[in-house]
């Protein structure tokens, strides 16, 4: 694979679900050598189909790669020296029970700093830990909920509160996970020095909507209600045309007034306060919104796609699901590769999506099958046959 930014960097990775795994799984295509710690029974999301073999989900598949995964029950005394062997050794621990959960497991802070004291010790879980809910549970839906994204939803559309359609939480959360735990490598090299880093979902997320939402509660006193104009109409939404939807994004002072000329409506915009500054656009963009929707009906979205790239305002179509992974700009950058998994044959593998000139993120393995490389992994330990024997024994 070349030289990428974490060669070098071993990850043990005592995760499941999503949110962690995706985040161990970037470090693993920036090069870290992640080794996944699985309960006997593997992670669940294993289990989410589709797949070809059973404990081979699609999901599983495309938060899994470039790790390798070794089985221990760290419930049984050997298993659980196995674990302290590999933390000994290890640059980073990435976990995702709660932190009282680590404790009854014998691999809390105290006694892993104790043993490599420059280890970054880093937990995803619900809730900070000083607060009344740090012993919860948390899944995404739950903190969609609590920091407001139904809630949200329901007040844009007047529809009842829904959850995004995506991992919202998980996959946000994981990717501010990674900046984390690079910063504190940064440290780490720089100092000898490993940390603690608690990374809650819910204050992470509330610090995610409220940065767009905090609005007239920013000051003190509140200098008005919160919450931002403009992602709360019902009219911020994927405009019908004639034949089918355009999503435009009509923003700056000069995405409205070249429209506006294009449109034969100058005066209009010269002279309706509405449309005078950001600020005035803010306050009556409801009405903006619902003259614009009226107005994009009166044209396919060929055509107001054309006019968009003339006066290069920003727009697109609308994909569903299969007209995304069809996209013939995600095709024009080799988006999709298509791989030969050792056990799931012909896969359609995601690529790294940022692009650098000198250490270039890759997949550097498959998704492994459950304890894939255990002995391996203990062999590197120095482990003889029977140590080995002893501590994959389930």
């Amino acid at each position: 694979m070349g030289q990428r930014p974490l060669t070098g960097i071993r990850v043990v990775d005592l995760t499941n679900m999503l949110m962690a795994p995706y985040t161990s799984q970037i470090l693993g295509d920036m090069g870290a050598d992640v080794i996944k710690v699985e309960a006997p029974g593997g992670d669940p999301v294993r289990g989410i189909g589709p797949m070809r073999n059973p404990g081979m989900g699609a999901i599983f598949l495309n938060v899994n790669r470039s790790k390798r995964s070794i089985v221990l029950d760290l419930k049984r005394p050997d298993a659980h020296a196995a674990m302290l062997d590999l933390l000994c050794d290890a640059d980073v621990l990435i976990y995702n029970r709660r932190p009282k959960v680590m404790a009854r497991l014998g691999l809390g802070w105290e006694t892993v700093s104790a043993l490599n004291p420059r280890l970054i010790y880093a937990g995803l879980f619900g809730y900070g830990q000083n607060g009344r809910n740090a012993a919860k549970p948390a899944f995404d839906d739950l903190i969609q909920g609590g920091v407001a994204i139904p809630a949200l939803s329901h007040r844009a559309s007047g529809h009842p509160p829904t959850y995004a359609p995506t991992a919202l939480v998980d996959r946000g959360v994981a990717l501010w996970a990674v900046g984390q735990i690079n910063a504190a490598l940064v440290h780490q090299i720089r100092t000898g020095q490993g940390q603690r880093i608690d990374m809650p979902m819910f204050e992470m997320m509330a610090s995610f909507v409220l940065g767009d939402h905090m609005g007239g509660a920013t000051f003190s006193p509140d200098l008005g209600p919160s919450g931002y104009p403009r992602l709360l109409v019902p009219d911020r939404r994927p405009f019908p045309t004639k034949d089918g939807h355009v999503c435009l994004m009509l923003y700056t002072d000069r995405h409205w007034r070249d429209f506006m000329r294009d449109q034969g409506r100058e005066d209009e915009f010269n002279n309706d306060p509405r449309y005078r500054s950001m600020t005035s656009r803010t306050e009556n963009i409801g009405s903006l919104y619902g003259e614009l929707a009226e107005l994009l009906l009166t044209r396919t979205t060929a055509e107001w796609l054309e006019t968009f790239d003339r006066l290069d305002v920003p727009a697109g179509p609308l994909n569903d699901l299969d007209g995304l992974i069809a996209e013939p700009h995600l095709a024009d950058v080799g988006f999709f590769r298509e791989v030969e998994h050792p056990s799931e044959g012909m896969l359609r593998q995601m690529a790294y999506p940022a692009t650098w000139s000198e250490t270039q993120p890759e997949s550097s393995r498959p998704a492994p099958g459950l304890g894939e490389h255990g002995p391996e992994i203990l062999d590197e330990l120095g482990y003889d046959a029977a140590r080995i024997k002893a501590a994959l024994e389930n």
